[in-house]
């Protein structure tokens, strides 16, 4: 009768014990994850292309535009 008198009274503990490691390995993931993706910075606008002229091959292509 021991083993069965004990499980259903250290019901709550053992409830306490796994939510705190949940809450511990959510802790990390988000940790870690917010350590490898800081912030993104905030970038200029591009300059869009002027509607009125067709757009070339070079316009494409050129990576210094």
């Amino acid at each position: 009768m021991g083993i069965h008198y004990d499980y259903k009274s250290k019901r709550g503990e053992r409830a306490m014990l796994k939510e705190a490691k949940r809450k511990e390995r959510l802790a990390l993931k988000r940790a870690k994850r917010a350590s490898t993706n800081p912030e993104p910075s905030v970038e200029e606008p591009t300059e869009m292309h002027d509607i009125s002229k067709p757009i070339t091959l070079d316009d494409l292509t050129n990576p210094n535009k």
